[in-house]
C-alpha cells in the first residue's frame, strides 16, 4: 500500500471513529430527551391530579395553568381536555365545554365520564338528540363512579326521561352518601316521581351534610304543610340572619320562610319575607319592563287579520299555555290522563327551532328580533320539524301535550306552523295570578321570569299578557285557540273537562277526572299539588295578605282588569 493510500485509509478510520462517537452522543441525547419527556409527562400527570383537586376548591386559575402545562407536554392528554371542559362548564360556557369534552372523548373514547359530561353540555345547549346519544355511549361503558352517574341523571332528567334519571341519582347517592349535591338531586327526582317521603329523607340527608344548602331548604319546605309543631322557622331565621352577599341564598331562604308563615296562617309575615327575599335579586337582575312590553307587541305582529296559514297538517300537538301557576300543570294532567294523550312536559323545542332558523344574533332564544324574523321562515317545515323533535317522548299515543307556559308568546306562529294543533290558554283572577307568580321561586338563571321579583313588575307583566291573550282571542280561530279559567275548572271539574276534551277532538274518558292518580312524573312547581284532588283554597288567596298587596292592586286597577271598587281586606 502506498503512502497516499495509507493516508486515505487513516482518514476513513478517523471518520468512522468520529461517526461512532456521534452515534453514541446521539443515543445519549435521545435517551436524555426520552428521560426528560418521561419526567415531563410524569409531572404533567401529577399536575392534572392537582388541577382536579384545585377545581373542586374553586381555584380555577391555577388549575387552568396546570392543564395548559400538561397539554404542552402532551397535546393528546385527554384528561387535560376534560378538565378544561369542566372549567368551561363551571363558568356557564356550555358551548366551549362541549367542544372540549368532545376532544377528550375522541382521544379517550373508553372513558365514560368524557361522554357523560359531553352529554350534559349538549343538553344545556338544548341539543337533546346528540346529548342522549352521548349519554347512551357513557351508559354502554358501565360507569361506576358517583359523579358520572349523577351527571347522567341530570342529562336524563333534563331530557324528560325522569324514571331513567331517578335510577342514576339513586346509584350515585348510594356510592357517595356524604355528597350533599347528590342527595339533593335524588330528592328532587323522587319528588317529581311522587315519592314525597323519599324526597323528604333525601333533602334531610343533604341538609345534614351541608346545612347551608339553601336550595334544599326551599325545596324541603314545599314538600309538606308546615305546622306549629313541625317547622324549620328557627333554623331558617338563624341562617338568613348570617351576613351574605349572595342574592340567590336570600331568595331561597326567604321563600322557605314565606311558605312556612303562610302555612301557619301568618300571611302578612309571609309577604314580608317575600319582599325582603326578592329585593336584592331584583337589583341584581336590573329588570326592565320595557323589554317584555316590546316582546308582547312583537308577538301580536306575528299573526294579524288576513295572515295566510299554510302549515304542517299534524293534529298531534296540544299546547297548554298561559302565565305560570295558573293551572297549566293541572290541565296537562287532566288531558294526559286520557289514554290517547301523553304529556311531553314543558318543551322549548318550538322556540329553539324558530331561533335556529331565524339565525338572529342575540344569545336569547326569545327576543323581538327573532319574532320579527319568524314571519319570513318556512313555518310549515318548522311545524313538521317540531313534531319530529318531540320523539321519542311522543308518538306512542295519537296526541301529546306541550305545556310550556311561555308558548303563549308564540301562539300566532304555532297556528301558522301547525294549523290543526289546539292551543289552550289558562286564565286566573288577576290578583291571584299575580300573587302566585310573586310567590313562586322560578329558576334564577331563566331571565324570562325576571318580572317576578317585584309586585308592580308582576302587575305590569300581567297587563301585557292580558292584552296579548285578548289579541289571540280576536284573531285566532275559536276551534284552535281557547281559554280556560282555573276557577271554572275548580267549580265544575267535569263540565270543563268535557269542554276541553271536545275542543281537542277527544272522546270522553272518566280517567280524566282522576288526574291526581296519574303516575307520570311531574317536573314542575306543581309536582306536589297535582297529586291531590282538586281544592278551592287557593281561590281568593290574595285577600289574606292585607295592605301589603296595594302596589300590585294599583297597577292592575289602573290597567282596567279589576272589578270596580275591588279592595283589599285585612289579615
Amino acid at each position: 500500500m502506498g503512502e497516499g493510500s495509507a493516508s486515505v485509509c487513516n482518514a476513513f478510520k478517523a471518520i468512522v471513529a468520529v461517526r461512532r462517537q456521534l452515534l453514541k452522543y446521539d443515543e445519549i441525547v435521545r435517551a436524555y430527551a426520552l428521560k426528560t419527556r418521561f419526567w415531563s409527562l410524569t409531572e404533567a400527570i401529577a399536575g392534572l391530579a392537582r388541577a382536579e383537586a384545585l377545581m373542586a376548591k374553586g381555584a380555577y386559575r391555577e388549575a387552568h395553568g396546570l392543564c395548559m402545562e400538561a397539554l404542552k407536554a402532551d397535546p393528546g392528554e385527554a384528561r387535560a381536555w376534560f378538565l378544561l371542559g369542566v372549567l368551561a362548564a363551571d363558568h356557564d360556557n356550555p358551548g366551549r365545554a362541549a367542544e372540549l369534552f368532545e376532544r377528550a372523548a375522541e382521544l379517550a373514547p373508553g372513558v365514560a365520564r368524557h361522554h357523560a359530561h359531553l352529554a350534559r353540555a349538549l343538553i344545556a345547549l338544548n341539543e337533546r338528540p346528540p346529548a342522549l346519544a352521548a349519554a347512551d355511549r357513557a351508559v354502554e361503558l358501565a360507569p361506576t363512579d358517583a359523579l358520572t352517574l349523577d351527571t347522567l341523571g341530570v342529562v336524563f332528567a333534563r331530557a324528560g326521561q325522569h324514571a331513567r334519571a331517578l335510577d342514576y341519582f339513586e346509584r350515585a347517592a348510594r356510592l357517595a352518601p356524604d355528597n350533599a349535591g347528590f342527595q339533593y338531586n335524588l330528592a328532587a327526582a323522587r319528588q317529581f316521581a311522587g315519592d314525597f317521603s323519599g324526597a323528604e329523607a333525601a333533602y334531610a340527608a343533604a341538609l345534614s351534610i351541608d346545612p347551608e344548602l339553601h336550595r334544599a331548604w326551599s325545596s324541603r319546605v314545599q314538600l309538606a304543610r308546615q305546622t306549629p309543631e313541625t317547622n324549620f322557622i328557627a333554623e331558617l331565621e338563624a341562617l338568613i340572619a348570617r351576613p351574605s352577599d349572595d342574592p340567590d341564598r336570600a331568595l331561597h331562604l326567604g321563600h322557605a320562610l314565606a311558605k312556612s308563615c303562610e302555612d301557619l296562617g301568618e300571611h302578612p309575615s309571609s309577604l314580608d319575607w317575600l319582599l325582603r327575599a326578592k329585593a336584592a335579586k331584583r337589583r341584581a337582575v336590573a329588570y326592565d319592563p320595557a323589554v317584555d312590553e316590546a316582546l308582547f307587541a312583537a308577538a301580536m305582529e306575528t299573526f294579524t287579520p288576513g295572515t295566510v296559514v299554510n302549515g304542517c297538517p299534524s293534529e298531534e300537538p296540544i299546547f297548554v299555555v298561559g302565565l305560570p301557576r295558573t293551572g297549566t300543570t293541572l290541565v296537562d294532567r287532566i288531558l294526559s290522563s286520557h289514554p290517547d294523550v301523553v304529556s311531553a312536559g314543558e318543551l322549548t323545542n318550538f322556540a329553539l327551532l324558530l331561533k335556529r332558523a331565524a339565525r338572529t344574533p342575540s344569545n336569547l332564544v326569545l327576543d323581538v328580533e327573532t319574532l320579527k324574523a319568524a314571519g319570513g321562515l318556512d313555518l310549515a317545515a318548522i311545524g313538521a320539524a317540531y313534531v319530529e323533535s318531540t320523539r321519542p317522548l311522543t308518538g306512542s299515543t295519537p296526541r301529546f301535550v306541550d305545556k310550556m307556559p311561555l308558548n303563549v308568546l308564540y301562539a300566532g306562529l304555532i297556528h301558522r306552523a301547525l294549523p290543526n294543533a289546539r292551543i289552550i290558554c289558562l286564565r286566573r283572577e288577576p290578583m291571584d295570578a299575580c300573587l302566585s307568580n310573586f310567590r313562586q321561586l322560578f329558576a334564577t338563571g331563566f331571565s324570562y321570569y325576571n318580572y317576578a321579583f317585584d309586585l308592580e313588575d308582576v302587575g305590569r307583566y300581567y297587563l301585557g299578557f292580558d292584552r296579548l291573550v285578548a289579541h289571540w282571542r280576536d284573531v285566532l280561530p275559536a276551534d284552535r285557540f281557547t281559554e280556560a279559567a282555573y276557577e271554572d275548572i275548580v267549580a265544575d271539574q267535569e263540565g270543563q273537562t268535557r269542554r276541553l276534551l271536545a275542543f281537542c277532538g277527544l272522546p270522553w274518558d272518566e280517567r280524566c277526572l282522576a288526574f291526581h292518580e296519574n303516575a307520570a312524573p311531574v317536573a314542575t312547581a306543581s309536582s306536589v299539588q297535582v297529586r291531590q284532588p282538586l281544592y278551592s283554597s287557593s281561590i281568593g288567596r290574595w285577600r289574606r295578605y292585607g295592605a301589603g298587596l296595594e302596589p300590585l292592586r294599583r297597577v292592575l286597577a289602573a290597567g282596567g282588569v279589576l272589578n270596580e271598587g275591588e279592595g283589599l281586606s285585612g289579615p
